[in-house]
């Protein structure tokens, strides 16, 4: 009797021994198997990422052959900005000119919000790229941004971009130049009713502006950061 109470022991043992080293082979084969689904997803991810930026591309003229983005995750943010671009302007704004927008924004640390809201004022909110401005003492604005032909050349080489009049009516052209330009008149004043007014007024316009009223608080640089802000509240709530 005790002799086959040892032996039950012994293959219970035996028994539990083994199941426990199928238990912890099943989860390592579950583990390894969800690892690659991961590898896999990621995969498919960045294959999709990598069609997107040959599309565009196809697209933008002007955009360089090693054009990197900072990754999928950015490359849906900026798809998800450019869905409520579009439907804020009922359409108007293009879907492609928002990822676009959203993503050389980002690379500049810069809102994107700021930037459309910029070209909705600049437009009147029709972002017509082909919108040639009101006449000036000098001379007319050009596209979807309004850069007139003795600003776009500067831009165009602080861009390190090529520089053609016609291209100001190219939108992601002047998208570009708009957000090279925010970011030169941000980092030359810190804030962004310096910026703003700079980019409305010119930079000598700002300071005449300062001189008259005390501050850089122009309409334009307020309406611009009020409907950024607004817009803000339901864009990153999502």
């Amino acid at each position: 009797m005790r002799f086959q109470t040892l032996v039950m022991i012994l293959v219970i043992t035996v028994l539990s021994g083994y199941s426990l080293l199928l238990g912890n082979e099943f989860v390592q084969t579950k583990g390894k198997i969800q690892e690659l689904q991961i590898v896999k997803e990621d995969q498919r991810k960045q294959q999709g990422l990598d069609l997107e930026v040959e599309r565009m591309k196809g697209i933008i003229d002007h955009l360089p052959d090693d054009y990197k983005v900072a990754g999928y995750e950015s490359w849906e943010i900026a798809k998800r900005m450019a869905t409520h671009l579009h439907e804020n302007s009922d359409g108007t704004f293009k879907k492609d000119w928002g990822t676009f927008l959203t993503l050389e924004a980002k690379q500049k640390d810069i809102d994107p919000l700021i930037v459309y809201e910029l070209l909705k004022v600049e437009t009147g909110g029709e972002f017509d790229p082909e919108l040639v401005g009101p006449e000036t003492k000098y001379g007319h604005a050009y596209g979807i941004a309004q850069f007139m032909k003795n600003t776009g050349p500067w831009i165009a080489d602080m861009a390190d971009l090529p520089y053609d009049d016609e291209m100001l009516f190219d939108p992601y052209y002047s998208i570009q130049l708009s957000i090279v330009y925010l970011d030169f008149l941000y980092e030359e004043y810190g804030d962004w009713d310096h910026a703003l007014t700079a980019y409305h007024r010119g930079m000598y316009g700002l300071e005449q502006y300062i001189e008259e009223n005390g501050d850089a608080k122009s309409w334009y640089a307020v309406e611009i950061q009020e409907n950024a802000e607004k817009s803000s509240l339901v864009t990153y709530d999502q």
